[in-house]
């Protein structure tokens, strides 16, 4: 079977590996949710990876040798050398045979990129020559995006930092996943900025467009070889240099070239329909999820589950869905129409034996002292994350109103804004941790289940009313205040209904969580399916 039947017979597999992402803490609308096309990702790559190994095109060995393009190469190389035009190579390693990734088609050979290019980095524009006309600059985020706001030079610039259609690109700082890559720039006369390298090659006996694809079948390596801090990094020139390129001979690097576009125009195909489908079951979820909200009570409520009950699996197969299921079930709790209650609403305030209190955030310990302080991430995924807290040395009472007990409700008081207000009931009591400053401690009277009541702390309305109350510009953290934080309007039945609730929200929350599971699980065996068929093709 051919490299290209393995990839054509398995569409149903690169299409139904998707990648599910909630959005970071819970959004009253439900639409954070992040989808990645993890499958045909995975077949782009695949690619890629066939191309750069000859399993692509067929072979023909009529094709002159890439031996022979190579020795061409080397004598223009030569050449230039002799003139002054380019310097003598430094550093280029031989290669040995260990160095070599897996074994050649017929008439293909390996070479040290370095032995077919002249690298000139950008120029390292200061501000101060910024203009409004000119040669438009050309940074990374030109490169990425045609639309990104660009700079001009009014000035002389070297002819190595002048560029034009067909140049030759490898951008080589940046973030690794976004910024590395090979580009033919294609947008007329610009200066080239620095961090990004513009390469000439020795003679015209390569095909720049194979060269893109070789280049960047090597990022991961690159991403490996990358220096600098947490993520801003950058590829070293010597590292660039002896990137190990397979060379095939000229001919099969245009058929390999035409063979990637046609794939890849599939994978564009494959993307839009996989993309239509999805928007086409967020608009079903959503509109089945509203029938629920819009239930007149408890009874048209179980109703209308039941109805959207009978199809589960089809429906709740992305984590962002069950996200937004989860809060149809806060809001409903909250409105009395989960477990039938009358709804009359009072301020928070008044139903609150403690607080809102704030937190304290003393500064972190060198060493272990059996205290911790919660950082703002132990709170903001809906349970207690103790494992996101650092050391403190404090001498604090044990009377202290700081200390987490069974009952308190934590409340982010301020935070990245779609966090603000989140909260979570402590389920047992913590010794040795305490609460920071921008956390609110309350406890509820006896008359409250504070379960039921940080349930409805959780509902879209609650939440939405924070959000209309945050204070905070641009630049700033967003807050809410203790008198927001009081002035919440909660419902608050009788007891025994406060705890049937409960009940029922951890009943329907429990499900959620065994549908995120069966969810991540069948994700898990597609992903491992999809790098079978993927190692099953480059073997």
């Amino acid at each position: 079977m051919s490299a290209q039947e393995l990839i054509t017979n398995h569409l149903d597999l690169w299409t139904s590996a998707v990648t599910h992402k909630s959005g970071s803490g819970h959004s009253a609308s439900g639409k954070n949710g992040k989808i990645e096309l993890t499958g045909i990702k995975k077949l782009r790559e695949l690619i890629l990876e066939l191309a750069v190994r000859g399993k692509l095109a067929e072979q023909d060995p009529s094709d002159e040798p890439a031996s022979e393009l190579l020795d061409r190469i080397a004598e223009e190389k030569t050449r230039l050398v002799k003139e002054g035009k380019i310097k003598k190579s430094k550093g280029l390693k031989p290669i040995d045979e260990e160095d070599k990734p897996f074994f050649l088609p017929e008439g293909w050979s390996w070479v040290r990129l370095g032995e077919t290019m002249e690298m000139y980095n950008g120029k390292a524009f200061k501000s101060s020559e910024w203009s409004t006309s000119g040669l438009p600059i050309v940074r990374i985020q030109n490169l990425n995006d045609p639309h990104a706001p660009t700079n001009y030079f009014n000035g002389e610039i070297n002819e190595n930092h002048r560029i034009d259609n067909g140049d030759f690109l490898i951008s080589w700082s940046g973030t690794p996943g976004t910024s590395f890559g090979a580009f033919i720039w294609e947008r007329g006369p610009a200066a080239l900025n620095q961090h990004i390298n513009k390469c000439v090659f020795f003679g015209d006996h390569l095909d720049p467009l194979f060269m893109k694809l070789a280049v960047n079948g090597q990022m991961s390596h690159f991403v490996q070889s990358a220096q600098g801090g947490v993520g801003l990094k950058h590829v070293t020139k010597s590292v660039l240099n002896n990137a190990l390129i397979a060379l095939p001979p000229f001919a099969e690097q245009c058929k390999i070239v035409e063979k990637v576009d046609e794939l890849m125009a599939l994978c564009d195909r494959l993307e839009q329909q996989v993309g239509d489908q999805l928007k086409a079951h967020e608009v079903l979820v959503d509109t089945l999820l509203d029938a629920l909200t819009r239930s007149a009570d408890a009874a048209e409520v179980a109703e209308n589950w039941a109805r959207v009950a009978e199809h589960f699996d089809t429906l709740f197969t992305t984590e962002a869905s069950i996200d937004k299921l989860k809060l149809v079930v806060l809001d409903l709790a909250a409105s009395g129409k989960l477990i039938d209650f009358h709804v009359e609403k009072r301020p928070l305030k008044n139903i609150l034996s403690f607080g809102p209190r704030n937190g304290l955030s003393p500064k972190e310990s060198s060493f272990h002292t059996g205290i911790k302080v919660l950082k703002l991430g132990a709170t903001t995924k809906g349970t207690l994350k103790l494992s996101e807290s650092k050391d403190i040395d404090i001498d604090e009472p044990e009377s202290s109103h700081l200390w987490l007990k069974k009952g308190d409700i934590l409340i982010q008081r301020g935070n990245a804004a779609r966090h603000v207000g989140c909260n979570i009931m402590i389920e047992s009591n913590q010794p040795g941790f305490i609460y920071p400053d921008l956390m609110m401690k309350i406890r509820t009277k006896k008359e409250a289940n504070p379960k039921f009541i940080s349930y409805c702390l959780s509902s879209p309305q609650s939440r939405i009313f924070m959000w209309d109350r945050m204070t905070g510009t641009s630049g700033t953290m967003p807050k809410i205040s203790k008198k927001t934080v009081e002035s919440i309007p909660v419902p608050l039945p009788d007891i025994k209904t406060q705890t049937a609730t409960v009940e029922k929200v951890d009943e329907l929350m429990a499900l959620c969580d065994r549908l995120k599971v069966r969810l991540g699980e069948t994700a898990e065996t597609r992903a491992q399916l999809a790098e079978a068929v993927v190692n099953q093709t480059v073997s």
